[in-house]
């Protein structure tokens, strides 16, 4: 693999030793998958920022790289946290795990990180461009990054992606490539899809029956949203491994290519309504939480106005970044939300928060990508509903 001068200098410690190990983790990773060279990177997206996912060895790996006082060298934004970082007391996080939420934070900022902890970034002052090489770690965030806007990046670790982000580059393979970024499965979608919802279901159905190919669909509605196209792309990479996905007519790329030569699948109504049933429990529902991945503005509002002069029985979490909820406080939705009874929580989400420590045991959500993780991550039973009968239910 060739590196220029700089890159060498990295690998033999003329820019000290952390930046060095960072360097030979990226030509170790560069080596496994045969790069020819380094690429530098746009900007860097880096998971692993919850204490419910690293624990305490992550945090003192965190601390030990910041206590040598390097810094990253481009954009670097990062996941969610696992709690809200200004409201956590009055949500009921924990406070010992907020103490240790804190010191990852802390850790972070030494580094030189801008810790908006969002994993829709692209909504948040990390928008890249179309084909912009980027080293990313968040599953969803990559699968919007190729698909929707266009961008190049592989699914990175938390560990490469920091090593991206001090460094500046990543090896150049995979998605970066031209030629590993063409359809390898035709899907024909012949399903109703009105809410992101209904694209969560075609996700979780789609990624558990393509593992990690790259589809390509035909028959989405025209009508259909970039919050649709987030739910899409979070699913299937949550129930398999998709980090790239082209649609007729709506993504950037899809007109480089035909479907004439692909196996193709066909998804039908009754095929979301088997995967509505295989996902959904009877439980009554203790927390409904909407936002996975993270809220847009339009979600917001759209909650905001079937919330307007009603109560909520059941309390409702909208999970977003700090910038859309200080926009969403800005603007009054905030207030609406929390006058029927409900909250906007930045910082985190469901899926890396402790809610199974704060005493739910079932949760109702709209996110395909939260179906898959909740059992597993928080031990939570699902309700799966869209945005308007899980509102419609709450406040009934």
């Amino acid at each position: 693999m060739y590196l220029d001068r700089t890159q060498d200098q990295m690998l033999c410690g003329e820019h000290g030793e952390t930046i060095q190990k960072m360097m030979r983790l990226l030509v170790r990773l560069g080596e496994i998958y045969s790069a020819d060279k380094m690429i530098p990177v746009g900007s860097v997206q880096v998971a692993g920022v919850s204490y419910k996912s690293i624990k305490e060895p992550g945090t003192q790996f965190l601390e030990d790289m910041a206590k040598t006082n390097v810094k990253v060298k481009v954009l670097t934004t990062l996941n969610p946290a696992g709690m809200d970082l200004q409201d956590w007391e009055k949500l009921g996080f924990p406070k010992d795990f907020a103490k240790n939420q804190q010191r990852i934070i802390k850790a972070f900022e030494q580094m030189g990180v801008i810790t908006s902890t969002t994993c829709t970034p692209y909504l948040a002052g990390n928008l890249p461009r179309y084909n912009e090489h980027l080293a990313w770690s968040e599953s969803s965030a990559v699968s919007f990054a190729n698909s929707v806007i266009g961008a190049r990046t592989n699914r990175e670790g938390g560990p490469s992606a920091l090593a991206s982000a001090l460094c500046g580059f990543t090896p150049n393979y995979g998605l970066h490539l031209t030629e590993n970024r063409a359809p390898s499965i035709h899907i024909n979608v012949e399903a109703e899809l009105s809410y992101s919802a209904d694209y969560g279901l075609l996700g979780y159905n789609v990624g558990k029956a393509v593992k990690n190919k790259i589809p390509y669909f035909t028959g989405l509605p025209k009508t259909t949203t970039t919050d649709n196209l987030k739910a899409l792309g979070a699913a299937m990479a949550a129930t398999g491994a998709v980090a790239l996905y082209h649609a007729e007519d709506i993504t950037p790329e899809a007109t480089q290519y035909s479907t004439k030569t692909l196996e193709s699948l066909t998804i039908t109504q009754q095929d979301l309504k088997e995967t509505h049933h295989s996902i959904n429990s009877d439980n009554k529902t203790e927390l409904i939480v909407l936002g996975c991945p993270h809220a847009s503005l339009a979600e917001i509002r759209q909650v905001a106005l079937k919330l307007k002069d009603k109560k909520l029985h059941t309390p409702i979490w909208i999970c977003t970044s700090r910038t859309m909820k200080d926009a969403a406080d800005h603007i009054g939705y905030t207030q609406i939300i929390e006058n029927a009874g409900g909250h906007i929580v930045a910082d985190t989400c469901m899926v890396v928060s402790p809610i199974e420590q704060m005493g739910y045991q079932t949760t109702a959500v709209n996110s395909g990508k939260a179906a898959q993780y909740l059992p597993g991550h928080c031990k939570q039973h699902v309700v799966y509903a869209d945005i308007d009968t899980l509102i419609d239910n709450a406040t009934s």
